[in-house]
């Protein structure tokens, strides 16, 4: 008797103790889907949902849109006077930035890019390749020759760009004014830049690929730092049988590097090869199937970079390469913002600065279509 008592009194405990359990739980799973609602439910006009972090909002709500800089985390460009140099935007903003001049800048999306603490960036590059030998398993080993380094040191500037806007739509909640920052600047340095990595100087700028030295030499004989070139035939054109000269230009690249090579050119030079055809009447080129996918021609992508040079005598108006190998791009981590509400009013101003270098790192990466007899 005693003992159907005591299981008696077990059994009940071990049920409020379940009961307790599924209380728990079941508050545990309301507090879940309240916060899924919450993140669902769409924000008020003019409120921004998600987390926001302080120090951003700080900045785009009182430096950008009322140039109050203080109770602002501001990180200054310059030792003397804060608002001297500029101030470094939050690393949100940034970031949408560079994404922004990765989707519209040509060669940026193909080249690589490398980000850095200081103003300048060098890179070491060898240029016969480390030499190596046969042994038995306790045979002597021979001193085996030293590889030469070339130092690369992309030359840089400071890209600046100056968009403005009214204050009345700074005072707008309505306006985003982070999307339409970063989008103006995007697009001025978009602009510069990719003229800049074709055809720059190297003086307070990139130097674009196509100012380097051009030899029809082949890779073995050919100067370090100078770009070799297939020619195309003929002064100005395409000599008969084009298609042969562009699979000549994509095998004179060696193998490693035609495993993500791409052809560059501009649109005028694009319209051509768009309407060659092989003898069965097929097209060379090949549009992209997927959206977001690039056209191909020959099997590589194809990137059009408009201030690539028309095609005219001795022009270097088609370039093949792994760029990714062959040209760098070295960038001050961060971009510069100074707001300037008094040189133009009622508009303000925010001057943004970002250092870039760009420079051949490889030349064995990369070749050229020269549009001349030989």
């Amino acid at each position: 008797m005693t003992d159907q008592v005591t299981d008696a009194l077990e059994a009940r405990c071990d049920a409020v103790v379940q009961g307790e359990r599924i209380d728990g739980l079941e508050g545990e799973i309301a507090a879940l889907k309240g916060a899924l609602l919450a993140a669902q439910r769409p924000a008020l006009d003019g409120v921004k949902g998600g987390a926001v972090d302080p120090a951003r909002a700080n900045f785009v709500d009182r430096y950008l849109r009322q140039g109050h800089e203080a109770g602002v985390e501001l990180k200054s460009f310059s030792g003397a006077t804060s608002a001297a140099g500029g101030f470094a935007v939050p690393r949100e903003i940034d970031q949408l930035i560079g994404a922004t001049l990765k989707a519209i800048s040509p060669i940026r999306g193909i080249a690589n890019v490398v980000r850095t603490g200081t103003a300048g960036y060098r890179k070491l590059v060898s240029a016969g390749g480390i030499v190596s030998g046969w042994a038995s398993e306790t045979g002597a080993r021979a001193e085996t020759g030293t590889p030469v380094f070339n130092e690369i040191a992309p030359p840089s500037g400071e890209l600046f760009a100056n968009p403005a806007a009214s204050q009345a739509m700074l005072d707008d909640a309505q306006f985003d004014v982070e999307a339409w920052l970063a989008s103006e600047i995007a697009r001025e340095f978009a602009v510069a830049e990719g003229a800049a990595f074709v055809n720059g100087n190297g003086t307070n700028k990139p130097k674009g690929f196509l100012t380097y030295t051009t030899t029809n030499e082949a890779d073995s004989v050919r100067a370090f730092g100078s770009l070799q070139y297939l020619a195309s035939g003929a002064a100005g054109a395409f000599a008969t049988n084009p298609q042969d000269k562009l699979v000549d230009l994509v095998q004179s690249l060696r193998a490693p590097y035609r495993q993500g090579a791409s052809f560059v050119m501009n649109s005028a030079t694009l319209a051509v090869i768009r309407k060659m055809k092989t003898t069965d009447g097929a097209f060379i080129w090949q549009p992209g199937l997927v959206g977001g996918q690039p056209a191909t021609l020959l099997g590589y992508p194809v990137v059009e970079a408009e201030d690539m040079p028309d095609i005219a005598a001795n022009s270097l108006s088609i370039a093949f390469g792994n760029f990714q190998a062959g040209y760098v791009i070295g960038e001050r981590s961060e971009t510069s913002i100074l707001r300037d509400p008094f040189s133009n009013k009622p508009f303000v101003h925010f001057y943004a600065v970002k250092r870039i270098g760009g420079a051949v790192a490889n030349s064995e990466a990369i070749k050229l279509m020269k549009f001349a007899a030989s």
